[in-house]
């Protein structure tokens, strides 16, 4: 290992600081030219001032593989403020009540609680989960308008995953999409450094809190196979506080519900940028499961997860201090020139499409990966049945923050080939 982070040691930053962690880079879709300034002049660069305070920004793959694989040197700890840039390590916010959640936990915790969840995600559960997919996903593309405009975000990529995600908690399916209204308020960074945001946040994560503490009596009394009755089964997680329970449920919600809605999204966007692609896929549906993690890669549903430092180092040259936030920019390793090639473009025949980061590394990688990977598959495969292209209108409406990157709008209209 000592080895290894030798060779990824690098020299003082040859440019000023940049910080990319400005909503308006992916709320107009001008990120990629930051992140290829850092990439090759500042790797691993100290941003001393941001709207999030000061951090350390990692844009290239190799170190973020390497810190991902040090998880005691690197914590994940929702104590220090967890996996996002939004909270301060040492400073709580005003009104800031910091959600224990596996994915924000060091072992042993993350260990224990990981592998209570792990198995409602294996190959044989998302196998036996493929015939209700498919005929969900079949039915909702067959009750679409062709030649018609409508928002590709809420009526495909929302309805799909919020369904999946109802499923997996056996949640009420006439109340389904308070899941997505939910999901919107734990992922919103930008929301957290408002002490007015903060505070709606709060309330409708309490309200979360309530609906689902009501699930969790009723499974107490009529237990089944879903995620709550899995939970409350288990050593564990049977006696979670409340606030660990909240940080699990926004876990595995924004974890179930952004990286497949956004990237169900982003396979509509991103093939209409690059029709020569699209066309490559539309005549071979075989390569639909290569497409589906190159989609992945291109999209990066997530941007960023943050570490941070549990003791002094310079491993990687420059002197990283105790208590420091470490922000890894997925979005940005997954464009990395050394792994891949023209990486701001789709291929959907790339080779080594599955190197992608936009699961993570290591031992927090996404537990539910299987599951989304399952649904875009499904979305991909039943679009190709039907000779069905997308057709986007105009530029989407994108999520205004730097952790989730997405769609909140996105006009298309439906033609055959």
């Amino acid at each position: 290992m000592a080895t290894a982070a030798a060779d990824l040691r690098v020299k003082e930053p040859e440019i000023d600081p940049i910080d990319v962690s400005l909503k308006e880079l992916y709320t107009e879709d001008r990120f990629e030219e930051p992140f290829r300034q850092l990439r090759k002049h500042a790797p691993i660069q100290f941003v001393p001032d941001s709207h999030f305070g000061p951090y350390w920004s990692v844009s290239t793959y190799k170190p973020i593989q390497h810190i991902e694989a040090l998880p005691k040197l690197f914590s994940s700890s929702w104590k220090y403020g967890g996996i996002s840039i939004a909270f301060d390590s040492d400073k709580p916010l005003e009104n800031e009540i910091r959600q224990p959640m596996f994915i924000a936990m060091d072992p042993p915790n993350h260990t224990a609680q990981r592998r209570t969840v792990a198995p409602s995600f294996g190959p044989s559960e998302v196998a036996d989960m493929k015939a209700e997919v498919q005929q969900r996903t079949a039915e909702l593309l067959d009750s679409l308008p062709i030649g018609e405009p409508f928002d590709w975000v809420e009526k495909v990529s929302i309805e799909l995953t919020t369904g999946m995600l109802a499923k997996l908690f056996d949640f009420p399916w006439e109340q389904r999409h308070k899941l997505t209204e939910w999901s919107d308020y734990g992922g919103d960074v930008e929301l957290i450094r408002s002490p007015e945001g903060l505070i709606l946040r709060n309330e409708k994560l309490q309200e979360m809190g309530m609906a689902f503490a009501e699930l969790w009596q009723q499974r107490l009394a009529n237990p089944g196979k879903d995620l709550i009755s899995v939970m409350l089964k288990s050593d564990a997680m049977k006696d979670m506080s409340p606030e660990e329970f909240i940080g699990n449920l926004i876990l595995l919600i924004v974890g179930g519900n952004d990286t497949t809605r956004n990237s169900m999204s982003g396979y509509a966007y991103g093939l209409s940028q690059f029709p020569e692609e699209r066309a490559k896929l539309e005549a071979d549906p075989s390569l639909i499961p290569n497409a589906v993690q190159e989609l992945i890669r291109w999209q990066t549903p997530l941007a960023h997860m943050r570490r941070t430092v549990e003791e002094d180092t310079d491993m990687f040259g420059p002197l990283m201090k105790k208590g420091d936030k470490v922000v890894l920019w997925y979005i940005s390793a997954n464009r990395d020139e050394e792994i891949f090639d023209d990486g701001e473009v789709i291929k959907v025949d790339r080779a080594n499409a599955r190197r992608h980061l936009s699961f993570g590394y290591g031992i927090h990688r996404c537990v539910g990966a299987r599951v989304a990977e399952l649904q875009l598959h499904t979305l991909l495969e039943e679009m190709a049945k039907r000779r069905l292209r997308v057709n986007v209108l105009g530029e989407p409406e994108r999520v205004p923050a730097c952790f989730v990157h997405g769609y909140k709008h996105m006009q298309v209209e439906l033609s055959h080939y």
